[in-house]
């Protein structure tokens, strides 16, 4: 074996050791810090409710009230592993890995076809970007999302070329319809019904797209599976279609600032910023760009890699399409780029694998992955020594109450009580807006924040006895 294929072989090892370290690292990371407020422990909590209840229709955001926020197919994944884990953030963030190895996998298949080397670069490249990383392993619904997209432009791309003119059921397409629909409810159509409309129209293939896949029993397939849950939670709960429908998918796209989000509060940014996302959700890879310009080809090299007739654009179609969707949206988030990633992905990985100095490319993207996984591991460090991460959880206040508690002594939170005081207190844990709404002739352990004691009278303040203090708030002993 000549110098040059045994390189290529070294680095080629070399990065299959750096994406199984950058696995070892998000896999090891998932308990090593409490669930986030507000959207983990949100997510995490209603899981718990799901389990604690039984009911597996109806996601419940309180005792009383439910949620018509999301559909439950993430709610279902975190609370079927809390059913085999316990409740913990290991149990709460393991599904979301497995999502997201899916979504590798998938990628790393279809990239295949290309080559195997190609498919590796691939899944480096989404793997180790900072959005995805981040995703697969939070409580989040993105990644079921992520997966359900994912399938369904992998699925028509296959069905298109393997169709043969025949009229053919796109079981992928199918699949991951189903699951965008149970997981974030029409967005998803439109997320993978926008690129594929275009393909097709800019290509002139308007009638072989029809003939060649089975559209009208696929869809029929998609709703027997898909709409039964939306039904069964409107009977349980009216007003939810309503609800989800006009407003989670209408006024908080088209209303800034709209007031009738009944969980949370509106994310308001300038129109477009959703392409800054886009840059911070594939960090570190921009970070790499003087070595990636290193790697370029010489002049009499082919300019660009060698993809089938459309698939470039098809690809760029797909990974474009979010940031395109939300550009005049203000109520947006980070994670609403993650949908476009694997595209991305497939498009730099077939590229980084046909440059002319293969041996510095398989070094940069190695290097890429070396650095997420030196970032993650370096979160870790930081989550068990100094604490920080705790101040955006309830987790060690609540741990403070279960240890100084005296028999019978109920928990509660003066003003605004945080989720993860809901999902690590059991449940147990209450808001109350002013002290005399504390139960008479018993004590009980209460959270307040320091200016809100120190506003207290002094009669007031004589009747607690402070336990313990947590990054500015404090529990203390109402007698």
């Amino acid at each position: 074996m000549s110098a040059g294929p045994q390189a290529t072989l070294r680095q080629g090892r070399a990065l299959a050791w750096a994406l199984a370290a950058l696995l070892l690292a998000r896999l090891v990371s998932l308990a090593a810090y409490p669930l986030m407020d507000t959207t983990e422990a949100r997510y995490g909590d209603i899981a718990r409710r799901m389990v604690e209840r039984g009911d597996w229709v109806t996601p419940w955001f309180t005792d009383t009230m439910p949620f018509w926020g999301k559909p439950p197919l993430s709610f279902w994944a975190t609370a079927a592993s809390f059913e085999l884990l316990g409740v913990n953030e290991f149990a709460a963030r393991l599904p979301h890995l497995l999502l997201g190895l899916v979504v590798l996998a998938v990628v790393w298949r279809h990239a295949r076809h290309h080559s195997p080397r190609a498919a590796w670069h691939a899944v480096a490249w989404l793997g180790a970007s900072s959005l995805f990383l981040v995703s697969s392993g939070a409580v989040m619904t993105d990644m079921a999302l992520a997966l359900g997209t994912t399938l369904v432009m992998v699925g028509f791309w296959s069905a298109w070329h393997d169709g043969d003119g025949d009229s053919r059921m796109p079981w992928a397409m199918v699949l991951g319809a189903v699951i965008g629909l149970l997981a974030k409810g029409p967005v998803s159509v439109i997320l993978w019904g926008l690129p594929v409309m275009a393909w097709v129209l800019l290509g002139g293939h308007l009638v072989q797209a029809w003939r060649r896949i089975a559209w009208l029993r696929a869809a029929a397939l998609v709703l027997i599976v898909s709409l039964p849950w939306y039904a069964w939670a409107e009977s349980r709960t009216p007003g939810f279609l309503h609800y989800f429908l006009v407003g989670e998918h209408w006024m908080r796209f088209v209303t800034p600032g709209w007031k009738g989000d009944l969980y949370g509060n509106a994310h308001l940014f300038p129109r477009g910023t959703i392409w800054l996302f886009a840059l911070g959700a594939v960090v570190p890879w921009p970070l790499l760009l003087p070595a990636w310009w290193r790697s370029r080809a010489p002049q009499h090299a082919p300019a660009a890699p060698p993809f089938a007739a459309g698939e470039s654009r098809y690809l760029l179609l797909w990974a474009l399409t979010p940031c395109l969707f939300f550009t005049p949206a203000r109520n947006i988030l980070w994670t609403y780029v993650l949908p476009g990633l694997p595209a991305l992905a497939l498009l730099a990985g077939c590229w980084s694998a046909t440059r002319q100095r293969a041996r510095w490319a398989e070094g940069v993207v190695t290097a890429g992955v070396v650095l997420s996984t030196v970032v993650t591991l370096g979160l870790i460090v930081v989550a068990r020594t100094d604490g920080s991460l705790e101040k955006r959880s309830a987790r060690a206040i609540v741990a403070d109450y279960r240890q100084q508690r005296q028999a019978g002594e109920p928990l509660y939170f003066l003003g605004r009580m945080p989720f993860s005081a809901s999902f690590y207190s059991d449940g147990q844990a209450r808001a109350i807006e002013r002290l005399g709404a504390l139960p008479a002739g018993r004590s009980a352990c209460i959270v307040l924040p320091q200016n809100r004691l120190d506003a207290l009278s002094a009669q007031e303040r004589s009747r607690l006895e402070p336990l313990a203090r947590r990054a500015g708030q404090v529990l203390a002993r109402w007698r």
